[in-house]
């Protein structure tokens, strides 16, 4: 098992981003600082409510990242919800901040809500506590199953302005990563808007409420900030939240929000505009199925990272992975293979509204496909990339959220939204307190070839209206017809290997839900050729990668974390979310 609360490097990440949006301002009698403007304040003294280790009305304990196991029988509410924050812990199916009748969210839990409410609440919860990874400046993927077995995507991935085109960091890559220019018009009010008209059930408005009185009367902040600062507020983005809750998506795109933000980001360089915003469109996707160890997979299409998942289990599924003890270097070994083949068939992904990619996603996840890849895995070595074919160069994802959420009627929920890396683009709109996306650097730049030779992906080039590649795997497994298993992942590109390991050690291992999310784990891109391993990995199967020919780099604990809920074979739900990133998991 990995050590909890350990997750450093993202400490010193968000640490060290905030440092360049933070200022000073005199306070009262002790020096306090703003926590990225906008009246979004830090203090220096420990003062409010710090979340850990609270308990739900029925005794769940949020601060201690067990897996939280409630029987269905009985007749009443049951639901689950696993985030990646203590502070924004869900009750019952709704979420609130963990001061429960402190900011007078407790008569929610008696309107029965669903899994979509919870979701969107949870959402907007995270987005303002955890502003660095995700926020209502950005955007993402979910996918949903309905009580009836119905399963769809709501893609509310960012889009490139109308002004976009594919040469325009070529002079200057960094401008993809900071600044007006590298934000991509937000997609998340718009994606949070049309799950709600399709399968919310409480007031549109009530969502918000929880995040909005967090914001304006301030929290203790989580262990990613706790250097800088012990608290904080968002007296801006309260007042944001509140008009959006209130008035509705709209004024979020054509309203005075937008026309705010569009006037930050034009002053800061950047060319979204308001025509941008008004046309932005939240789309519906039909998931893209798999079958592994007997389970049906739903997981997201592309432009996200979906088919290489199911790509990579269909390899797997051709070994007895976990079966023979004996056998455990050797399917170290394989696994890492996997990843490099699947990898590098993601070279070839991009937005399938701008690129045909029917034919070439169904060949990615075939079995047949998976056969003749396993052909060429050799059990003796492993090779240089060029071995696995990968017709283009990569691009490194960062960042995201993920929320998994299961409500009695087995209406499941897995969203993963993000502003890309840690802050997004460094901008934050002072009027509207919005933290502004960084995703433009999810595209692809022409120009020199990388390391290995490669030429960047023509297919996730930047175009008007164009939506980037992502690492977002959001997944929900079946068995028999009945919902089993709903998860996800944050951590970039190391997502999609987080994910997979977690089904792996579930499926093939018999890990409890908890076991597999907790599992030490590996990750390998193909690109760089290295295989990046936890320290807690098995010294055994390091050794014997290492004698395959891997480069292997320990890497402590690796920047993933999986949010997972199960309904297993007892009829109970389990749910667990990675301490990796010191989520919390908790239901009714």
């Amino acid at each position: 098992m990995t050590s909890k609360g350990n997750n450093s490097r993202s400490q010193r990440r968000s640490s060290a981003e905030l440092g360049q949006v933070q200022a000073s301002f005199d306070g009262t009698k002790e020096q306090e600082r703003t926590a990225l403007l906008g009246n979004q304040r830090g203090a220096s003294q420990h003062s409010g409510h710090n979340g850990d280790g609270d308990s739900l009305p029925n005794g769940i304990g949020t601060g201690n990242n067990q897996p939280v196991k409630r029987s269905l029988s009985g007749g009443t509410r049951r639901a689950i919800i696993t985030l990646l924050t203590s502070i924004c812990t869900p009750l019952l199916l709704i979420l609130a901040a963990v001061l429960v009748n402190k900011i007078g969210s407790a008569p929610m839990l008696k309107d029965g809500g669903n899994a979509m409410d919870a979701a969107i609440a949870s959402c907007l919860c995270i987005g303002t506590v955890n502003m660095f990874a995700a926020g209502i400046g950005g955007g993402g993927f979910m996918i949903i199953r309905l009580p009836n077995g119905t399963v769809e995507v709501i893609d509310f991935r960012e889009t490139a302005p109308a002004g976009a085109h594919p040469s325009m960091f070529k002079k200057n890559p960094i401008l993809a990563q900071k600044g007006g220019l590298s934000i991509a018009v937000p997609g998340e009010i718009r994606g949070l808007e049309l799950a709600h008209k399709r399968h919310g059930k409480l007031p549109w408005e009530r969502l918000f409420a929880p995040s909005v009185k967090m914001a304006r009367e301030r929290w203790a902040v989580g262990p990613e900030l706790a250097k800088r600062l012990q608290w904080i507020k968002r007296e801006a983005l309260a007042n944001t939240l509140e008009a959006i809750g209130r008035e509705g998506a709209d004024t979020f795109y054509v309203g005075f929000i937008a026309q705010s933000m569009v006037d930050h980001i034009q002053a800061n360089g950047g060319i979204l505009a308001m025509k941008d915003m008004k046309s932005y469109e939240a789309l519906t996707r039909k998931a893209l199925v798999g079958y592994y160890q007997g389970r049906k997979i739903y997981t997201s299409p592309a432009p996200t990272s979906g088919p290489v998942l199911i790509n990579i289990l269909n390899i797997l599924e051709h070994y007895d992975l976990g079966r023979f003890k004996e056998n455990a270097n050797m399917e170290a070994h394989r696994l890492v293979e996997a990843m490099k083949f699947g990898y590098a068939q993601m070279t070839e992904l991009g937005d399938p509204d701008f690129t045909n990619l029917e034919t070439k996603i169904q060949n990615m996840v075939s079995k047949d496909m998976a056969r003749l890849i396993c052909a060429d895995i050799s059990d003796a070595q492993t090779y240089g990339v060029e071995y696995y074919n990968p017709h283009w160069g990569p691009v490194n994802n960062h960042g995201t959220a993920h929320i998994s959420t299961l409500d009695q009627e087995d209406m499941a929920v897995a969203l993963t939204s993000s502003v890309n890396r840690a802050f997004g683009s460094k901008l934050l709109d002072p009027k509207t307190g919005i933290i502004l996306n960084g995703v433009m650097d999810d595209f692809s730049i022409p120009g020199k070839s990388n390391t290995f030779g490669l030429q960047p992906s023509p297919y996730n080039f930047p175009e008007p209206g164009k939506r980037p590649l992502s690492s977002c795997v959001p997944t929900i497994m079946e068995r028999d017809g009945q919902f089993e298993l709903a998860l996800g992942g944050s951590g970039g590109s190391k997502i999609v290997t987080a994910v997979l390991q977690t089904i792996v050690n579930i499926y093939n291992h018999g890990y409890n839900v908890m076991e597999a999310v907790e599992a030490p784990r590996m990750h390998h891109q193909l690109m760089p050729n290295e295989v990046e391993v936890e320290s807690s990995y098995s010294s055994s199967d390091v050794r014997y990668l290492s004698s395959r020919g891997h480069n292997v780099i320990m890497s402590g604990i690796l920047a993933a974390q999986v949010q997972a809920v199960i309904r297993a074979t007892d009829r109970l739900i389990y749910a667990t979310s990675d301490s990796r990133k010191h989520g919390v998991a908790a239901g009714y």
